[in-house]
């Protein structure tokens, strides 16, 4: 048997992944966090992690970044 990692790039690859299982030809695993991998959404972990600001700000922000390097 071998284990391989997957990154679903199409929600359709889900749904074949699931017939294969059924097919008993892979079994998906659950991770230990009691999450599927293959229904883990990046999306929704990292929603609202950073504020929205405006260009003008970002730009500034870049520049005093620069700099400082100088």
């Amino acid at each position: 048997m071998q284990t391989v990692t997957v990154d679903i790039i199409n929600n359709k690859a889900v749904r074949l992944l699931r017939d294969l299982e059924l097919l008993r030809l892979i079994h998906i695993r659950k991770e230990e966090n009691g999450m599927s991998a293959i229904t883990f959404n990046w999306a929704t972990k990292y929603k609202g992690a950073m504020t929205k600001q405006s260009p003008i700000d970002i730009d500034n922000q870049l520049k005093e970044l620069r700099n400082e390097w100088e």
